[in-house]
Order: structure tokens, then sequence, then C-alpha cells
């Protein structure tokens, strides 16, 4: 269907055109029988049936180069190369000039002209409209946005525009190969091919200057034709370029600190808590994927002035991000899921929600006296400690602090009091007085 529409024989809306009847009575492929109709409108009949026969048959010449003037002039007796062939398509030359009725267009100065070739092959082709991506190089980029190349050298490399009738790729290819085209005048953009030019207008980001460029481009499909500054825009259109870059380049735009990152884990926990649970929550899905499906929500109003990359490091991300959560959820965040947690020695220890279940890490001796593991979101997780010695090294990682206490403290006291004797290692931890000292005051 997208194939007819740029054809011209539906409609947007998918209704047969008048094109599109007069396309459907010839016993051809639709691409073939728009290069008929096109041909006969600019009085190129001949040529259109010429080229036709040949798109619709087997190479007449495999191996002699991608240039498929060169079948013309063997179609036309001239030029060397293999016969094999020639009957059956001056054959069906005779077939196709006897189906085309109607007026032809005046015909054109020098109609087997090599330029001619390429402006009907591009009425068949005009997804396959490739440009050049390097002067005289192999690589090519097609209207369609896929890439070709000639897998050899051939004559058609001098050309920066080509319009590709046969292309694939083979067993052990990267790319599709080149293997029948013909050259492209550009200019023809301005005349017989004008319909297959449309206007766009680019926003995007100049990635070495870092601010925004604007203008009004020609594309032939993916291919840019020509393209100018685009003056006085628009609001709207502006900050539509604002939120593609972030969405292309990801939130590592914005200025995140570990501090941010530290509270959208904080809320995701709950969330996760919440569904396990029951189907919904209050909490709103934080993650990096949500963010940036929900840009228009919370970034777009912050982007008014905003006009240079270096601007995005000055938003307020963390009163955007705070904005997301209504009344009470932000009280019952700090509640719920704090960012610190207060132990026995009186030293209030932040917590890790980078990890799941949140990470406590704290010094083995400031914990004695407390019985059980801290819990978060009223109960429902105990946390995961980081049982440290002088040093701040593990010496024990578990979510269940009383069986610690029970079973595996005893060992632990021993090689901490063999590496660290000027410390306080108490028999029964659960009495001790906890400190973030060496030894309590007093002793």
């Amino acid at each position: 269907r997208d194939l007819l529409v740029r054809l011209g024989a539906l409609d947007d809306q998918g209704v047969l055109t008048p094109h599109g009847q007069a396309m459907s009575g010839l016993p051809a492929h639709p691409r073939l029988a728009h290069l008929l109709l096109r041909g006969q409108a600019w009085g190129l009949a001949e040529r259109a049936c010429e080229v036709a026969a040949l798109l619709g048959e087997r190479d007449l010449a495999p191996g002699q180069g991608a240039d498929l003037h060169t079948r013309l002039l063997l179609l036309a007796g001239e030029g060397r190369g293999p016969r094999g062939g020639v009957a059956r398509i001056r054959q069906l030359v005779r077939q196709y000039r006897g189906l085309l009725r109607g007026p032809a267009g005046q015909p054109v100065a020098d109609p087997e002209h090599p330029r001619w070739t390429g402006a009907l092959l591009a009425c068949a082709y005009p997804d396959r409209i490739a440009q050049q991506r390097k002067a005289g190089g192999q690589d090519y980029r097609l209207a369609n946005g896929r890439a070709a190349s000639f897998g050899e050298p051939d004559g058609l490399m001098k050309s920066p525009w080509l319009v590709v009738a046969d292309l694939g790729s083979r067993q052990g290819q990267r790319e599709e190969r080149i293997y029948l085209a013909a050259e492209l005048d550009p200019a023809l953009f301005e005349g017989p091919l004008a319909e297959q030019v449309a206007g766009h207008d680019e926003l995007d980001w100049d990635e070495r200057e870092g601010v925004l460029r604007a203008e009004r481009q020609r594309r032939i499909g993916q291919l840019v034709l020509s393209r100018e500054p685009l003056k006085n825009l628009d609001t709207a259109a502006r900050s539509r370029a604002l939120l593609g870059l972030v969405r292309r380049k990801g939130l590592e735009l914005l200025p995140w600190t570990p501090e941010l990152r530290q509270w959208q884990a904080r809320v995701a926990l709950l969330r996760q808590l919440d569904l396990q649970q029951q189907p919904t929550s209050d909490w709103p899905d934080v993650s990096d994927a949500a963010l940036l499906a929900s840009l228009e929500v919370w970034l777009l109003p912050y982007l008014d002035r905003v006009s240079r990359l270096a601007h995005f490091a000055t938003l307020d991300l963390a009163a955007m991000l705070q904005g997301l959560l209504p009344w009470p959820l932000p009280r019952q965040l700090d509640e719920l899921a704090p960012r610190g947690l207060a132990v026995p020695s009186g030293s209030t220890i932040r917590l890790d929600y980078s990890e799941q279940p949140p990470v406590l890490a704290v010094r083995l001796q400031e914990l004695f006296g407390l019985a059980d593991t801290p819990r978060l979101a009223g109960g429902r997780l105990a946390v995961k400690l980081h049982l440290l010695s002088p040093a701040r090294r593990p010496v024990q990682v578990t979510q269940d602090l009383a069986s610690f206490w029970a079973n595996t403290y005893g060992e632990v006291k021993k090689d901490l009091k063999g590496r660290y004797p000027k410390h306080y290692w108490p028999d029964d931890p659960l009495i001790a007085e906890p400190t973030a000292r060496a030894k309590p005051r007093g002793t």
C-alpha cells in the first residue's frame, strides 16, 4: 500500500485514483505500469517500453557492469555483449507499445539521452533513488533509508545520484549489492520528478557547537536534496526538537546526581512492593523508560529557556521529578523508604537503594544492642546488612541479624579481636553498649 501511494495509484485514504485505474489496465507490475504511463505523458513512450521490457526479463548482460543504458544499446543492436534474449525483449516492447492508449505528451528533446533512462527508472523505483555517500565511492544510501554498494568498481560510481533497479544480498554479504542501475540527473527533481520531492522542516542539534539548528529540507524519501535555514521557529516545533533530542540521547543528558538516582530507586521500590500484593500502586512509574515516554508531562514545561546543549545542565531536575509525587507521597517516601537509618550508636547511616533489597553498610560495633534487622516500607522488607570491620571492610552480609548474633558472631569476634585488639568486642553483643569509636566512652 505504501508503494502504491508513492506511485500515485492510491490516495492517502487508500482509494484508487484515476492514475491507479489506468495502471490496473496494464498487464504489468505496478512499478512498470507507472513507468509506462509516465513515459507516455512525457513523450517518452518508446523508451519507456524498452526500459519496462528490460526490467521485466532476465538481464541481457550479466557481469557486464550495472549500467542499464548498456542494455538499451544492446537492445538497439549497438555495443558488444551477449545477444541472448534480445528477440524476446523486443517482442515485449511491441506488446507494451500496443497497450499504451490515449494521447502522448510532447516529445522531449533527445529522448535517447541517458538522463531519461534515469528519470523513467525513478518512476518505477522511487524508493531506490540513491545518493552517493562519498564522491567516487562505492557506497550509496537509498531513499528508503537502506544502504547499498557496488561489489566491484563500476563506471556508475562517477555518478552522485543513481536509481537502482536490481539489488540484493547474498550469503556472507553485510549489505545489499547493486546489480542494475542508471545514473540520475538531480536537476530532474525541478521538473519531471518534482512530484517525488517533499518539504520537511528539520530541527536538530549541532553536535559540534551544541546549539539548536532549524532548516527546511527538500527530500526524496530519506535523502536530502537541498536545505536552507528556517527562520522564526515556533515554540511547539522547538519543543518537539528538544524532546526528540532527549529521547535520542537518553536521560543522561539531564543533570542527574547520585541523590536523584537514589530517589528514583526509592520510589521504584515502594511501587514494586505494592504491585507484588495488588494490581495497582499510588507510586508512579519513574523508571527511565517511563520517564522517556512521558517527557511531555514532566519535562516540556521547563524547556522554555533551553537553546543550547549546555542549558540542560542548569535545569532543576529534582523539582521536576519530585513534582511527579502528589501529596502526601513525598512525606510517605521519607517514612517508608528513608534516605538513611539511625543505628544504636547514634549515627545515621545512608541506605543504598541501587541494590535490592537496599543495603545498610555499617560497622558491626554500632549495632550492639540491636536484636533484629531494620525493616523498611512499614515492615514489609528487611534491609541487607553489610556488617563492617573497624577498617570498613565487610565481615558479614545478612538479612537476619538475630541469627548472626546467635550463630556467627562468636567466630567473627575471634577474628576481629585478633586483628583489632584495641577495639571493644563484648561476649554478649545484645547487652553491650554500641559505639562508633574503638571503645565506648569510659572503658
